[in-house]
């Protein structure tokens, strides 16, 4: 191994000094590299090769623990702590996704509420059975961009999501239209969100109503009764929005790209057993 440290750090330090560093000599580094690489020298160089398209392909946010489990689903089985290894001695780092701060909701005065029925119960047993709503602020040079974004928790799917210059009611309707549209839910579908403005709007109310929903609303000051859409702007933000973009056009193609391409149907969801929301719900039958 330290042999095999100092082939891939040549270009950067002088081996003379990581000789002297790792205790070994010159001389039998030489050695050691004239001779011809080893069986297991070649696995585990092809094996690398392989990390190294798999963490492309995750855009850089695949750990050991997902890369492993993606080779699993190919019909191979290696080593977690092998896989480490090699992603260690190769500076492959994947992208740390930020901690979740939890923040509470300022409540309009006067405003028409109604219980917390999910009661951070965030499993389902079917599609459109529980969805969870919310919104978040995305920054850009221009100035703000509001995401409002609806989760199936059946699947942890996106099933609907809207993009706006202003965090207003409208904002949160476009997005519950989209989910309509895409999802067709039944009535009693159990519709759970924070105590904010947008959500406790008459017109807001209005639709979910007409839809024959149950209405369920985070307690006052408790910011964990909504932690699986918390959780994925975590996600999103740790991912995609990780800088400032530059333009607001520039954030909505990226945000659209996260949410229909990766987000729902090809990154891997420790909560579904390393499936995507998508494959999760066709393997389900539903």
């Amino acid at each position: 191994m330290k042999y095999e440290f100092i082939r891939t750090h040549e270009q950067q330090f002088s081996v003379q000094r990581m000789c002297r560093v790792l205790e070994v000599q010159r001389s039998g580094y030489y050695a050691w590299k004239r001779r011809p690489p080893s069986r297991r020298t070649q696995a585990n160089a092809e094996l690398l090769e392989k990390v190294r398209q798999v963490f492309r392909y995750s855009r850089s946010t695949y750990g050991s623990v997902r890369i492993q489990q993606y080779f699993r689903r190919q019909g191979y089985q290696y080593s977690r702590h092998r896989i480490a290894r090699l992603m260690k001695l190769n500076h492959l780092v994947p992208v740390r996704v930020l901690k979740w701060h939890p923040c509470t909701t300022q409540q309009r005065l006067g405003a028409r509420t109604a219980p917390n029925v999910l009661n951070q119960d965030f499993q389902a047993v079917r599609p459109n059975e529980k969805w969870v709503g919310d919104t978040t602020y995305i920054d850009t040079a221009e100035g703000w961009l509001y995401l409002a974004t609806l989760l199936d928790l059946y699947s942890r799917r996106v099933v609907g999501w809207a993009m706006s210059e202003e965090n207003n009611a409208h904002l949160v309707e476009c997005a519950w239209q989209m989910a309509v549209c895409n999802r067709q839910p039944p009535a009693q579908l159990l519709h759970h969100s924070d105590r904010g403005s947008q959500y406790t709007s008459e017109s807001y109310l209005k639709r979910l109503e007409q839809a024959g929903c149950t209405l369920s609303m985070s307690r006052t000051g408790n910011c964990y009764d909504n932690a699986v859409v918390e959780s994925f702007y975590a996600t999103l933000k740790g991912e995609c929005a990780v800088s400032q973009f530059t333009t607001r056009a520039e954030a909505r193609s990226s945000i659209f790209e996260f949410i229909e391409v990766w987000y729902n149907r090809e990154r891997l969801h420790s909560s579904l057993g390393y499936c995507s929301p998508v494959e999760f719900e066709l393997s389900s039958g539903h």
